[in-house]
């Protein structure tokens, strides 16, 4: 049975030290409940606060964390659906190469990987992880490859290799980048754990079936080593689903805590990049902690992790950029005023086609709590009287000489109330999609309405 956050507290010193992260020994037995936090972070916990809350505050879904500065995590999630609270580390991606890949080849891939970058919404996005697999039978010519890896890339990598000499080699030559070595079987078990330990990696375990698997990560369990991820390849897309799912409900629901840790799958090596899509598509549907994809393809990249920042993102938390004016282009005083939510989607959106447009201009976005624009009128958060309150607050009738604003034309019905609250502007009814901005600018131009602004 869970332990509540009283329950908890009363286990705790109570000195409030705030040593642990918390300002509180309350505020820490709540983390404590919610497994956001691990007994061995309060430094005065008695013998028996750690045997009764060790086991109990442990996240279902053990964290881990890659790379030499440890920024890369992977797990402590705590739920199965993120509409129930949200998740937290998202599925890293990686890109695979073979110690037998041309030289040119080799230095190809990891470039596209070590300069591959994403803008999206404000974000930008990289690969996270690069991998090596070793396909021929040269030690030293795995290591090679990895060192050349990790020195381009600078990312952690995930080694693969059925020789754990070669495995020893190559973690040794990486020391201190924190990688992952995968993958240990029951045979390799002790050799590879050795090494892992001694050189600061992660393990990843692989079996046949899923209580050998219980059973070897038991026993690194009992061994006190934690840094441990599942290797479990499915036959078919539909098994890697439906395995995912049973592995993280029997962490999540049940408490098997020898299959509490994240997964790393490596997809199959085609060229049929719509198979390769589907299976990673299902890897960050379900539950992925590693992906490694065969190959690096742009427009593959793009969509996965377009797809997975979608899925990442709290859905009670709206992405949302600063409440501000926002100058697009080379704007002048006499440049035209737009105004838009700073929901962040909309923003970048509306921004977009302002820039496609060739026009110049200021873009006003108030606060609006992160809403899309009829979400926000609707909740009352973007109305001609906000608007002019906020057009009024950071001074924008000092900054612009213009008196002309252009609001979506979803909400042309506010066009009254803000002229009202904004004597001496008109109002412009824009179009009601962005993608209509361009045509709209060019109408306006040959009405002698809008000025280029450059």
């Amino acid at each position: 049975m869970a332990l509540t956050g009283l329950q908890i507290q009363k286990l705790l010193p109570k000195t409030n030290c705030r040593e642990c992260g918390s300002n509180t020994c309350m505020a820490f037995a709540m983390k404590l409940a919610a497994k956001k936090a691990e007994i061995a972070e309060c430094p005065y916990a008695s013998p028996e606060a750690i045997q009764v809350l060790g086991a109990a505050s442990e996240p279902p879904v053990r964290g881990i964390a890659l790379g030499p500065d440890r920024m890369l995590k992977l797990g402590e999630e705590t739920v199965l659906y993120r509409h129930e609270k949200t998740f937290f580390h998202q599925t890293a991606l990686a890109v695979n190469i073979n110690d037998t890949d041309s030289s040119g080849m080799i230095k190809q891939t990891l470039t596209a990987i070590r300069d591959y970058r994403l803008e999206r919404v404000g974000e930008t996005i990289r690969i996270d992880m690069a991998a090596v697999t070793q396909r021929g039978t040269d030690v030293n010519a795995f290591a090679e490859v990895a060192t050349k890896a990790w020195k381009t890339t600078g990312l952690p990598l995930v080694l693969r290799s059925g020789s754990p000499a070669a495995l020893r080699a190559a973690a040794i030559a990486i020391k201190g980048s924190r990688s992952v070595l995968a993958a240990a079987t029951q045979e390799t078990l002790d050799e590879l754990h050795s090494i892992a330990k001694d050189n600061d990696h992660i393990l990843a375990v692989t079996a046949p079936d899923l209580d050998s698997l219980f059973g070897c990560v038991a026993k690194l369990r009992e061994s006190g080593f934690q840094d441990i991820l599942l290797q479990f390849q499915a036959s078919s897309l539909a098994a890697q689903f439906q395995t995912n799912s049973a592995m993280r409900r029997a962490a999540l629901k049940d408490a098997v805590k020898p299959l509490g840790y994240p997964f790393l799958r490596f997809l199959q090596d085609t060229d049929d990049l719509l198979k390769i899509a589907a299976a990673a598509i299902t890897e960050i549907d379900k539950y992925g902690g590693i992906c490694v994809l065969p190959v690096f393809d742009p427009a593959l990249m793009a969509a996965l992790m377009t797809l997975r920042l979608n899925i990442y993102t709290d859905p009670q938390k709206p992405i949302q950029v600063e409440p501000k004016v926002y100058p697009i282009g080379e704007p002048r005083p006499d440049s035209p005023v737009f105004v838009t939510t700073n929901f962040s989607l909309t923003y970048f959106t509306v921004s977009g086609e302002i820039e496609n447009s060739g026009t110049s201009a200021w873009l006003v976005v108030p606060e609006c709590e992160g809403m899309s624009v009829l979400t926000a009128w609707a909740a009352g958060k973007f109305s001609g009287a906000s608007i002019a309150k906020f057009v009024k607050g950071v001074g924008l009738e000092n900054q612009v000489s213009t008196r002309e604003i252009v609001i979506p034309g979803y909400v042309a019905q506010i066009s009254g109330e803000l002229e009202e609250n904004l004597p001496g502007w008109k109002v412009l009814v824009g179009p009601q999609d962005a993608a209509d901005i361009e045509s709209f600018v060019k109408m306006q131009k040959s009405k002698g309405k809008v000025q280029n602004g450059d």
